[in-house]
């Protein structure tokens, strides 16, 4: 299936970190390592892409490239949505708010496709 990330949640990975996951090694293998995005995003922006979590996306902007938000799965446990902090404010009527943050991962990969031959 040919997925692509909505256009509406661009903002959401636009200013994502490009990182290297590594996984702990089994007794007598190699670490496995993943390209991913980090991004610390807002609780409410979370909430607006659980429903994509953990289904593979191609990215648009990123040409060749397909993501997946790291959510439950337990090879990856390690970079499940984290507490992202929050910042305390003031809007222009004077009323405090507080806006929460999350801190997510995206498996980042190529996406390879065969033509028809």
């Amino acid at each position: 299936m040919r997925r692509i990330w909505p256009e509406e949640f661009n903002a959401i990975i636009s200013g994502a970190e490009e990182v290297t996951l590594e996984t702990p090694a089994e007794a007598g293998e190699a670490p496995l390592r993943r390209l991913a995005l980090k991004a610390r995003i807002t609780m409410e922006d979370y909430e607006r892409i659980w429903p994509l979590a953990e289904m593979r996306f191609r990215l648009g902007e990123k040409d060749g490239k397909a993501i997946t938000l790291i959510t439950t799965n337990p090879h990856y446990h390690a970079w499940h949505p984290k507490d992202g902090g929050s910042v305390d404010a003031v809007s222009e009527s004077g009323r405090h708010y507080k806006t929460d943050y999350i801190v997510v991962h995206f498996l980042l990969d190529d996406v390879k496709e065969t033509s028809p031959a």
